[in-house]
């Protein structure tokens, strides 16, 4: 199954990218990577970082589904599988606020 991974708005892909522009050379290459991996498995069962969001986080108008942990930051995101693809919402860091 391949998905394609974007972003829902100019909006949230602008506020994406000031976040990883925020971290390290070698951080950001980590967070891509891993986004580049939902293409091929939108939810890696049985990997520790994934965790479906019960009940869903709103983020702007979307619902962000699932979570992935990245070191100290989390990527928000949603999967449509009639359109295979994936929503990528959000990267904060992790702490408190991180799901308001």
């Amino acid at each position: 199954m391949n998905y394609t991974a974007q972003f829902p708005t100019a909006a949230i892909q602008k506020k994406f990218y000031k976040e990883l522009a925020h971290l390290k050379k070698s951080e950001q290459s980590v967070v891509l990577d891993v986004i580049r991996s939902l293409e091929h498995d939108p939810r890696p069962f049985g990997r520790k970082p994934f965790k479906q969001l019960v009940p869903p986080i709103v983020l702007y108008q979307f619902a962000a589904q699932y979570r992935i942990r990245i070191g100290n930051h989390r990527v928000l995101y949603d999967v449509d599988d009639q359109k295979k693809i994936v929503w990528i919402f959000a990267l904060r860091k992790r702490n408190e606020a991180t799901y308001s």
